[in-house]
């Protein structure tokens, strides 16, 4: 399988981490977020990575060139920030086969692999790692509904009043049907082109999305405070730890 990496964001909410770099390149456990995503996805097969670009795109490009670990890299440039959909619409002429989608803004530790092996086969149109959140944090993400077969029916762009807490995590496969549909999504309230939309114009066309449940975590590093997380996640630290080394360098 090819990979989509989506990496062009800006990341105005991780300032000052991200004042003279992208989001994919703040660092989470000594490596840019992007080497995290780039390692898993190689893992799972990739046979290629396709990376969306744009806010500094001259730091990932210099920074990983055109392979990671004899993996080849193509790049491809979102030039204005217009939403997912239109994010994955840069990378259509370079993929040619079912793919991975991932948003370079995420650290997994998680069973992505159950996603690719459920596409596979189940031959499904796609299939989407999801995640049961808080209620009321739900409305932050693009929010699921399945019936009793595991399949996804429905998927709302932050709602207002969620009609369930089952969300999209940030790690997809797709056949290339998906293209078609991100043609035809229009601008949503917020001025973008949303991928639940697009995933909404599959679901209506007859097209089948399974929903694979979330065993292990991912963080959306969209803050600071998210970053931090992450790495004491990875290393296995507490906040305990970090308060107790702040007292001895004291």
């Amino acid at each position: 399988m090819q990979a989509v990496v989506l990496a062009a964001g800006e990341g105005t909410r991780l300032r000052p981490l991200t004042e003279d770099k992208p989001k994919g390149m703040v660092e989470v456990d000594g490596k840019p977020i992007l080497t995290h995503c780039f390692e898993q996805l190689v893992e799972l097969g990739a046979e290629e990575l396709i990376v969306v670009v744009g806010y500094k795109k001259e730091k990932i490009i210099q920074h990983y060139d055109d392979e990671f670990q004899g993996v080849p890299i193509t790049y491809t440039h979102q030039r204005e920030q217009q939403g997912l959909a239109h994010a994955l619409l840069t990378a259509e002429e370079h993929v040619d086969q079912d793919f991975m989608l991932m948003l370079g803004d995420n650290i997994f530790d998680a069973n992505l692999q159950d996603v690719v092996r459920r596409h596979n086969e189940d031959r499904a149109d796609a299939a989407f790692l999801v995640e049961e959140v808080p209620y009321d944090e739900a409305s932050r993400y693009g929010v699921c509904d399945t019936n009793d077969y595991g399949e996804i029916t429905e998927v709302i762009e932050k709602p207002e009043e969620p009609p369930t807490n089952l969300v999209m995590t940030g790690f997809y496969t797709f056949t290339p049907a998906i293209f078609h549909a991100c043609h035809l999504v229009q601008p949503s309230n917020r001025g973008e082109y949303e991928i639940s939309e697009a995933v909404d114009l599959l679901l209506a066309s007859g097209r089948t999305i399974d929903a694979i449940g979330l065993d292990g975590w991912r963080l959306d590093i969209g803050y600071p405070e998210d970053r931090d997380e992450a790495e004491r996640r990875l290393t296995g630290e507490t906040p305990e730890d970090d308060e107790a080394a702040a007292a001895t360098s004291d």
